[in-house]
Order: structure tokens, then C-alpha cells, then sequence
């Protein structure tokens, strides 16, 4: 049974990627980022990274420097995926108007 943590995985755009592509350094990041745009769940895999400090990989379209430098700037958020998701839904209500 999936939790709710993993579930959003399963809508990932690059769920049947080769995973190496997404643990590249130097130049390659960039085209591994280039999965993550449009992807559906993008939030979701930032939010997890953040929340879970993951030290390697492409996440949610940050490599692991940008999301270092993040958690740098900001250490008073708790909850990234709190943050991220809550940010999704008021923008996609501004949007929808």
C-alpha cells in the first residue's frame, strides 16, 4: 500500500526514466532538470527533498546545491511540502480568478 508521501510518484514525469539521469552533476543537471518542468507533481518531489534533506540527485527541478542554498535562506519553514502545496493552491486560485 502506498502512503500519501509516495503516492504522488506514481504521476511523476520522469517515473520511467533512468534514475542515473536524475543523479548527474556539472551541465547534465540541466537536462535532467528538464524533466521536472511541466511535470504534474513537481511540488510534491521539491517538498519531499526539502523536508527530507536529501543531499543527492535532481528534485522537483532543483539540483542539490540550489535546494542547500534554499534551506539556507530560509530555516524558520518547518514543513516545506506544507509551504510548496499552499503555495500551488493559492496560485492556482488567483489563476482560476
Amino acid at each position: 500500500m502506498q502512503t500519501k508521501e509516495s503516492s504522488w510518484r506514481v504521476n511523476a514525469s520522469c517515473r520511467d526514466a533512468d534514475p542515473d539521469g536524475l543523479f548527474v552533476r556539472g551541465a547534465e543537471q540541466n537536462r535532467a532538470k528538464s524533466v521536472c518542468m511541466g511535470c504534474p507533481v513537481r511540488t510534491e518531489c521539491l517538498g519531499e527533498a526539502l523536508d527530507g534533506r536529501i543531499n543527492f540527485g535532481v528534485w522537483g527541478g532543483m539540483t542539490e546545491r540550489e535546494r542547500r542554498a534554499l534551506l539556507r535562506r530560509r530555516p524558520d519553514v518547518e514543513s516545506w511540502t506544507g509551504l510548496l502545496e499552499a503555495a500551488k493552491r493559492d496560485a492556482l486560485a488567483a489563476a482560476a480568478g
